[in-house]
This record gives C-alpha cells, sequence and structure tokens, in this order.
C-alpha cells in the first residue's frame, strides 16, 4: 500500500480501480490495493513489488516496506499488504492486460487492461471505495504511522507464527 504525506496534509493511499467490463460503472466497494498472486516459494514482498509494477505500469518507489498483515477477503483469498511510502506520478499508469469473451455469449474475444485507473485519495475516500476485505488495512496503516512515526514501520517481512 503506496502512502504519501503532502506538507501539510492529511495521509493518501493510492489504490487501483479494476478493469473490464464488470467494473466498469462500479465505484464505491469496487477499488483494491496494487495486489495479485504469487507462487510457491515465491517471496511475498517481492511477488507485491513485481504486482505492483504489473498493475501499474511503474516502478515502486525506493523505500522500507512494512507489513501491515494478511487477512482473509469475503471471497477467501487471502491477501497479504505491506506499506511503502513515498510519491509517484501515476499520469501515465498502465496496467497488464487480460482477455475475456465479450459480451458473454458473442464468440469475441476482447482483450481488457487489470486495472484501468489508479488515484492517489484520502483516507476516508479509500475507507468508501476499497471493497470491504480491505478497508482494515487503511487502519493498520494509520496505526504503523502513528505508533512509529514516518520512514520506521517496524518490521519489514511478517513475523514467523
Amino acid at each position: 500500500m503506496l502512502y504519501r504525506i503532502p506538507p501539510g496534509g492529511a495521509v493518501e493511499v493510492l489504490i487501483a480501480h479494476p478493469g473490464g467490463p464488470f467494473w466498469a460503472r462500479k465505484d464505491d466497494a469496487a477499488w483494491s490495493v496494487p495486489k495479485g498472486e504469487y507462487v510457491t516459494g515465491e517471496d511475498p514482498l517481492d511477488a507485491a513489488y513485481r504486482e505492483f509494477e504489473e498493475e501499474v505500469g511503474l516502478t515502486a518507489p525506493q523505500g522500507r516496506a512494512a507489513f501491515l498483515g494478511e487477512r482473509r477477503q469475503p471471497g477467501g483469498k487471502r491477501v497479504s499488504v505491506w506499506a511503502l511510502e513515498g510519491d509517484l506520478d501515476v499520469t501515465h499508469s498502465s496496467s497488464n492486460t487480460f482477455a475475456i469473451e465479450w459480451p458473454r455469449g458473442s464468440g469475441t474475444i476482447r482483450d481488457f487492461p487489470e486495472v484501468d485507473r489508479v488515484e492517489w485519495v484520502s483516507i476516508d475516500q479509500a475507507r468508501r471505495k476499497l471493497v470491504k476485505g480491505q478497508t482494515p488495512f487503511l487502519d493498520a496503516l494509520l496505526g504503523a504511522i502513528g505508533v512509529a512515526g514516518r520512514n520506521d514501520l517496524g518490521p519489514t517481512t511478517p513475523a514467523a507464527d
């Protein structure tokens, strides 16, 4: 979860709107943190950086990533999220694509971006726009910033259970 704190401003996070026809007219509770799946044996943080670049089309800023936790989503997937402070101009962001038959039953295969846009939003906007299962990461981020301060958020990897 890339975040920034503008001078004299409040925390903003970078969120992504999923592409494709299913999400085209959805806004509230439809956005996500840039994320993706990783394979067994792949370092989850390395996968997070890779997926960020695939979905945003830009390299994440350099910095210390702090683990915010792992949560089971309503659909059953587990999502691990790290916080990274940095600013990024997303004006020219672009995403990888996926192919589906559209319209359904037409026999026509079309490509759609995995993410059709990314935006910097306030924490309040993110609470409204993020899918329900990801909103707790906002509180984890605020807690990490409030307790540890900027640029020193604690451990960079998940703690072993």
